[in-house]
């Protein structure tokens, strides 16, 4: 995969990345990509972090399918979890997941599918 992204693939078809900026949705349609899950809360990074309605905006007008399931860095409830595996099984692949580092959407995926 030739990109300026740092993207990380975790499992076939499944790849985390760090945070992404709306200006970045058009490069992961380019890449291929089909959906989009964004697992950081709007804020945790502070002023500099984009908006989820940003991101979103920028990857509709992508076509790519987006979704938000945001969840805290330290902990994924069993809530969470289960909620992340239902999108799993929802939206098409390749699916590239990102939250601050991609380490949170990581542990999201292996929680969700027991990998």
């Amino acid at each position: 995969m030739n990109t300026h992204l740092p993207i990380r693939e975790i499992a076939p078809d499944v790849y985390v990345a760090p945070q992404l900026e709306p200006t970045d949705m058009a490069e992961v349609a380019r890449l291929g990509f089909a959906a989009v899950i964004n697992n950081r809360p709007d804020g945790e990074g502070g002023p500099e972090q984009p908006l989820n309605s940003a991101v979103q905006a920028a990857a509709n007008a992508a076509g790519l399918n987006y979704q938000y399931l945001p969840v805290e860095g330290a902990y994924q409830s069993p809530e969470e979890i289960a909620a992340f595996g239902q999108l799993l099984a929802q939206v098409p692949r390749p699916l590239l997941c990102f939250c601050r580092s991609g380490a949170r959407s990581t542990r999201l995926y292996m929680a969700a599918t027991g990998a």
